[in-house]
C-alpha cells in the first residue's frame, strides 16, 4: 500500500485567478483612478469658472479708469446708502460735501456682482425721484456673498460685500 503525497506546494493554487484577492487588489487602485479621473472630467465640463480673460489688457485699462472714477467720488465726497428689496425695487440715497452737478447726476448704476460667477451679476439703472433718492428695479440676488457698488459714467463708489440684510448698505468713497 503506498501512501498518498502530501500535496505541494501549487496544490493550493488550483483555484482560478479570480478567485484569489491579490489580483482584485492590485486592479483596485488602477480602477480608482480612472473613475476618479471621469468625476474630475465630468466636473470640468459642468462647471465653467469664467476666471481665465481673454482680453486682459483691455481688462487692466479699464481697473484703471475705474480707479479714476473712484477718485472722482472721493473728491466729491460721496457716500450712499443701498435698499435692496426682496421684491427686486433698489433705492439707493447719496449724501455729498460737494455741489458739483456731478455729484447730483440723473440716473446712478447700481451692478450686484457674484465675486466668481459674472454670469449672475446683475445691473440696473436707477431714476431720480422727486425726493431726491434713487429707485428703480434689479434683479434681487440670491442668497450668498456678493459684491455691490454704485457708479456713473463720471464717478463710482467702492464695492462693498454684502452677505445677509440687503438694506441700509452704506457705501463711501475714500477720504
Amino acid at each position: 500500500m503506498s501512501a498518498a503525497a502530501p500535496p505541494g506546494p501549487g496544490a493550493a493554487d488550483a483555484r482560478p485567478w479570480y478567485r484569489h484577492r491579490w489580483p482584485w487588489l492590485l486592479m483596485l487602485g488602477p480602477a480608482l483612478v480612472v473613475v476618479a479621473g471621469g468625476v474630475t472630467t465630468w466636473l470640468a465640463v459642468r462647471s465653467d469658472d469664467g476666471l481665465v480673460a481673454d482680453d486682459y489688457y483691455k481688462r487692466g485699462l479699464a481697473i484703471n479708469r475705474q480707479i479714476e472714477r473712484g477718485e472722482r467720488a472721493a473728491a466729491l465726497g460721496l457716500a450712499a446708502t443701498v435698499d435692496l428689496g426682496a421684491d427686486g425695487l433698489a433705492r439707493v440715497r447719496l449724501a455729498s460735501a460737494s455741489a458739483d452737478g456731478a455729484a447730483r447726476p440723473p440716473a446712478v448704476r447700481v451692478v450686484i456682482a457674484h465675486p466668481t460667477r459674472s454670469g449672475e451679476d446683475s445691473r440696473a439703472t436707477l431714476v431720480r425721484t422727486p425726493d431726491g433718492s434713487y429707485a428703480g428695479k434689479v434683479a434681487p440676488p440670491a442668497p450668498g456673498r456678493w459684491r455691490l457698488h454704485v457708479e456713473t459714467d463720471e464717478w463710482r463708489l467702492p464695492a462693498v460685500e454684502i452677505d445677509g440684510p440687503r438694506d441700509g448698505v452704506a457705501l463711501a468713497a475714500p477720504r
